[in-house]
């Protein structure tokens, strides 16, 4: 008889170990997702969300801010350009192609690069971390669509 409850209690023992270990790798990526604090004070809005990139566009580049969809000489187009910046906007996922296209277009005209960063999810905050870890002096605006 307490063969059987020695191995029950090791049965229990292993279930206990296994759903706490779950438990913390599901609090540790929360954590590192929700608690996540950039490393600057970034310009943040926040917007309806479930709208498409021309909404967030036309919402944040208001005709007394920047010129909406500046056309270059190559016809490629600046989705927001101000006194100081080449802006390019997109969703958080897309933040790789949006930080060559910012640099591509603060090249052509000579303005500082940025991108404005569209969050559908708490967790795309991770791609704001990504962009800072290159620190390549791209401001980056966050907007909240969540």
């Amino acid at each position: 008889m307490g063969r059987k409850s020695k191995k029950k209690n090791n049965n229990i023992y292993s279930i206990i170990t296994f759903i706490l270990s779950v438990i913390i790798v599901v609090c540790a990526g929360l954590y590192l997702a929700v608690d996540y604090v950039p490393k600057e004070n970034y310009e943040e809005k926040l917007m309806r969300p479930g709208m498409k990139e021309v909404y967030y566009v036309s919402q944040w580049c208001s005709s007394d801010f920047g010129k909406q969809e500046f056309v270059l000489w190559d016809n490629t187009r600046v989705d927001c350009l101000t006194k100081d910046y080449a802006i390019e906007f997109d969703f958080a996922k897309k933040w790789a192609e949006s930080i060559g296209q910012s640099l591509y277009y603060a090249k052509m005209t000579g303005k500082k690069p940025a991108v404005a960063l569209i969050l559908t999810k708490i967790e795309d905050y991770k791609y704001v971390k990504r962009i800072e870890r290159l620190d390549n002096g791209i401001k980056i605006f966050i907007i909240r669509a969540f």
